[in-house]
């Protein structure tokens, strides 16, 4: 009887000791939580970009929450603040890798920032997903495997300056001028703008007035000195910084008579740059990478409108939380295909896979391995009453100063 029982107990743990470590594997397998990683600008010049990025990267993500996650796990957004800063944002990427274990990263801000970034995400084999920059160096053809973007780049955004401004307004390539980020994101933009004007036959780079201030900086006066003593003068000026500089350069140059108008790309973030500039300021232009958030009827932002509502009651609409949400969706998409287990390697095959697809935006988005840009799409808007509404670059002649104005 003695031995019956010790034969069972024997038997009992046995079966205790092989269930244990399989039980402990799914568990390591399919955790209850789902967890994404982001490092950004939540401190310093750019903090609001980075605020407003993380609020549309929410919105979508609790949208998914609401109706149970994404095959039964819900989804969790772990944030480290970098600042903005090149050396603050490496070390968190590593943390977010390899002490919490996140499945991929979204939503950084800023192209020195990712240029730190990157290595450590493709030397982990982890997804780097739609950061808020259009630097080329995120743009490699063929696409790193680890690095998609849903944006357009800042040189299709400043293409579309640059040929509205001489095929429609008729100006001249040397009659532009360019006030960029001393780093590695403003010298993207100032390329894709030679690159452009090169297309419109400009045969000389030193015949374009190109100025610069220093990054988390706003010593702009001596780019503007710069400016003031050309001549002639330039008719537009295509900014390619942050909101409060860029703010700073703008009401300085109207209060010492510059009459150029001013185009700047999307990273400068409208709604800052609005809330920066003084009421009656005109001339400005921003080009976006997503709709109107505020007026457009199409189905993916009036989603997004209700989810950030319901995220947050109160919260106003703007250009870099629907770039977050957007964001979101497109990951979700991907993920929802993926059955279990997900893993970093499998996510990065499901957006791959995931051709070309509609959203809700208008238009179709696409990314595949040889496509890892989703949209192309540049949306101008122009400055009225502290807030940029939709504007169409058919109208762009009539916001230039004239040659007089110029000398």
């Amino acid at each position: 009887m003695n031995g019956c029982r010790a034969r069972s107990a024997g038997l009992l743990l046995l079966l205790l000791l092989l269930a244990t470590p399989c039980s402990a594997a799914k568990q390591l397998r399919e955790p209850a939580e789902l967890l994404l990683g982001m490092s950004t600008a939540l401190s310093g010049p750019l903090a609001e970009i980075g605020v407003e990025l993380r609020r549309g990267v929410l919105a979508g993500l609790e949208r998914a929450n609401r109706s149970g996650g994404i095959h039964g796990r819900r989804l969790h957004l772990i944030v480290l603040d970098d600042g903005y800063e090149p050396a603050r944002a490496a070390p968190n990427v590593q943390r977010l890798l390899d002490e919490f274990q996140v499945q991929a990263l979204i939503g950084n801000v800023g192209t020195p920032t990712a240029i730190a970034s990157i290595p450590i995400a493709r030397d982990r084999r982890t997804l780097f997903f739609a950061p808020f920059s259009g630097a080329g160096v995120l743009r490699r053809d063929p696409p790193d495997r680890y690095v998609i973007n849903y944006r357009a780049s800042y040189a299709e955004e400043i293409e579309a300056m640059v040929d509205a401004l001489i095929d429609i307004g008729g100006l001249r390539p040397e009659e532009i001028a360019f006030f960029t980020q001393r780093d590695s994101y403003g010298d993207a933009g100032y390329v894709g703008g030679f690159q452009a004007l090169k297309k419109h036959g400009l045969k000389n780079e030193l015949s374009i007035l190109h100025v610069r201030y220093q990054r988390n900086t706003m010593a702009v006066e001596n780019a503007l000195a710069d400016i003031l003593m050309s001549d002639p003068l330039p008719r537009a000026v295509i900014m390619v910084g942050a909101y409060a500089p860029c703010a700073k350069f703008i009401r300085l140059a109207r209060e010492s008579g510059l009459h150029s108008l001013f185009l700047n790309v999307s990273f400068v973030g409208s709604e800052s740059l609005a809330a920066a500039l003084p009421t009656a300021t005109a001339g400005v232009l921003v080009t976006q990478v997503v709709p109107d958030p505020f007026t457009s009827k199409l189905p993916l932002v009036l989603d997004y409108r209700t989810d950030l509502e319901r995220l947050e009651p109160g919260s106003r609409p703007s250009s870099v939380s629907l770039e977050g949400y957007i964001s979101a969706r497109i990951l979700l998409l991907a993920l929802a295909g993926s059955g279990p287990p997900i893993n970093r390697e499998r996510i990065i095959d499901r957006l791959e896979k995931l051709g070309r697809f509609d959203l809700g935006l208008g238009e179709p988005l696409h990314l595949s391995p040889n496509h890892h840009q989703a949209s192309h799409r540049v949306w101008p808007t122009r400055l009225e009453k502290r807030r940029f509404i939709p504007f169409d670059w058919r109208q762009i002649k009539r916001l230039l100063p004239d040659e007089e104005e110029s000398r």
